[in-house]
């Protein structure tokens, strides 16, 4: 009987950790909608900022003078680790922080590589290992534009003041609830845009000039840039999280059913065990 109530305490422990994954997999699948509108709503206006700047650009006759494009010599790096406050979303944070360390350790060996973790589990795993200078974990309480800005013009400092020369982000790409794509994106200097392939050419007339839009433009782009990253991060979060819990709510569900069936077993073995007892005594008292 003792292996009868040990199997029935694991069928309730395994009942109780299952209503917990399935919860956890409907407040993932509910705040995943919100989320996912807000990153496919952002996505056209970030590209078609990025295109009009890329054509602006394309279309100026050498170097446009912006301190944001000094091509330096890259000696130290600075990396943006965008990752969650939370764990239970499977390899989600796994990936960015395996990505990190690759690039610490083999991408700019040699280099002094600092981190901004942007997220709990970077700046936990990151601390122990790396100099983090900034941690932003306090940023998914209340996620806006205007506060991710003031986390861009502080890397856009940093790099105008000299005290890194280049600067990297790194972030999950939401694809769709079960694919999230790891992206490393050179964040400054910006991308040289003669590189680019020009989409469109057209003769425009511009007011103020060229070089004032691109001025402007290049900040607000970076912003954005940084805004759309940690946005896909944090729809990608809620995609890994609602897969992984329902993963974890099927395993569960297995689990029950198997233990089931052997507390069946066990509990059918007892009774036919019992039932021999009295028949044995029955015939031992009529002999």
């Amino acid at each position: 009987m003792a292996n009868l109530k040990e199997i029935r305490n694991r069928i309730s422990s395994v009942s109780s950790t299952m209503q917990i994954t399935s919860a956890m997999k409907m407040v993932s699948a509910a705040k995943l909608k919100k989320a996912q509108d807000a990153i496919t709503a952002m996505r056209p206006y970030s590209d078609k900022l990025t295109e009009l700047l890329q054509n602006l650009s394309s279309s100026l006759e050498g170097d446009t003078g912006s301190v944001y494009a000094d091509n330096r010599v890259v000696n130290k790096v600075l990396v943006v680790s965008i990752t969650s406050n939370r764990g239970l979303c499977g390899a989600f944070n796994t990936n960015i922080l395996k990505q990190s360390v690759n690039l610490a350790e083999n991408v700019y060996a040699g280099k002094e590589v600092d981190f901004v973790a942007v997220g709990k589990k970077a700046n936990d795993y990151l601390g122990k290992r790396y100099n983090v200078i900034a941690n932003h974990s306090g940023i998914y309480d209340d996620l806006t534009f205007d506060k991710v800005a003031d986390i861009a013009e502080d890397l856009m400092e940093l790099f105008t003041a000299g005290t890194y020369d280049r600067i990297e982000i790194i972030y999950n790409k939401f694809k769709n609830a079960a694919t999230q794509i790891v992206m490393t994106e050179q964040f400054l200097p910006i991308v040289p845009l003669q590189e680019v392939e020009v989409t469109a050419s057209a003769d425009y007339t511009f007011e103020p000039t060229k070089i004032e839009i691109i001025e402007e433009l290049i900040p607000k782009s970076l912003k954005t840039q940084l805004y759309k990253g940690i946005r896909d991060s944090f729809a990608s979060e809620h995609g890994a999280r609602m897969t992984a819990m329902h993963k974890a709510t099927d395993n569960a569900t297995e689990m029950r059913d198997q233990l089931k069936l052997t507390y069946n077993k066990a509990r059918q073995a007892a009774i036919t065990n019992e039932i021999l007892e009295i028949v044995g005594g029955a015939e031992a008292l009529n002999n």
